[in-house]
């Protein structure tokens, strides 16, 4: 049996973890990725290598052979290079990433976009095992995407495609974080979400008043799932226009590769069974029915562990 260290590189926190060569977490932990902000110092890279170092520390406690470090960043990884992830990890963008870990630690390094890992993990330990064609899509603050095609993960020319919560969804009009409009993530993301429940609940009651009174930050999409499944209207109506955005994508998706999966993730996705059978049920009326006869659509399994165990499974 092989090992491999596995990092989840986020905005926020860093997640990593030592996994076999079928997918078992030896161990895993997190820490805080200490970005850039606020005038205050950035401390990714000696995070990320800390991360590693515990990691070796219990590998060789327990007499386990590394082969690898495979890291799930944001961007786009083309090469060496991180880049496009000015939005979550300023201090990140033209860094390269694999060979500066290299470096430290003298083992092999493979880089790929954090979404991409995720996908990967389903399909080769998850929800998609032994399927050859898959769709990943993760359904957070934004929204990311993999594509597994034969069996084997695509990034299209120079691993600079696949940003598959930029393609457009009809209809669609709110501004994307990536300069264009009615991208799939600035409408079906929680972040659009929250913005379509928050611009429904502040419109005047009637008598007075306003669902979001005294709320404040606390409207978050678990907050909207659990008015929504206590029957409030506003949250009925907001949650009916983010499946209808995310349909309509997942449809597109559908016509376009035809896959034997599609898998949904994301906090999200883990509300109950009712979310992936309303996705699926719009998705499948406007899916042409020659692409989607041998497509299902299903939750992820990995949950938080995905990440670092699809960046695992780069080295494998």
């Amino acid at each position: 049996m092989t090992y491999a260290i596995g990092i989840d590189l986020g905005g926020t926190q860093i997640k990593y973890g030592l996994v076999d060569d079928s997918g078992g977490i030896v161990a895993a932990s997190m820490r805080a990725t200490d970005s850039q902000r606020d005038g205050q110092p950035s401390r990714v890279m000696e995070n990320m290598k800390a991360a590693v170092a515990e990691m070796l520390d219990i590998a060789r406690a327990g007499g386990w052979l590394v082969s690898g470090i495979g890291v799930g960043a944001p961007g786009i990884i083309d090469g060496d290079l991180v880049i496009a992830c000015g939005g979550n990890l300023p201090e990140m963008e033209g860094v390269a990433l694999g060979p500066q870990l290299a470096d430290t630690f003298g083992l092999r390094v493979v880089v790929n976009n954090d979404a991409n890992c995720m996908g990967l993990a389903e399909a080769r330990w998850g929800t998609a095992q032994a399927v050859g064609d898959v769709v990943f899509l993760t359904i957070g603050t934004g929204v990311g995407g993999a594509l597994i095609l034969d069996g084997r993960l695509y990034g299209g020319y120079r691993n600079r495609g696949t940003e598959l919560g930029h393609i457009h969804v009809a209809g669609g009009t709110r501004p994307c974080t990536c300069g264009a409009i009615g991208c799939l993530e600035a409408q079906a993301s929680v972040t659009a979400l929250v913005g379509d429940y928050k611009s429904l609940a502040g419109q005047d009651l009637p008598g007075g008043g306003s669902l979001l009174a005294g709320a404040g930050d606390a409207i978050d999409g678990r907050e909207i799932v659990r008015r929504y499944l206590a029957g409030e209207p506003v949250a009925v109506k907001a949650m009916n226009l983010h499946f209808d955005c995310l349909a309509s994508g997942v449809a597109s998706l559908i016509n376009i590769f035809a896959p034997q999966k599609l898998i949904i993730g994301g906090g999200i996705s883990e509300s109950g069974d009712f979310y992936i059978a309303e996705v699926r049920a719009k998705a499948m009326k406007l899916a042409m029915k020659e692409t989607s006869e041998y497509t299902v659509i299903e939750a992820a399994r990995l949950g938080n562990n995905a990440g670092f165990l699809g960046a695992a499974a780069l080295i494998f």
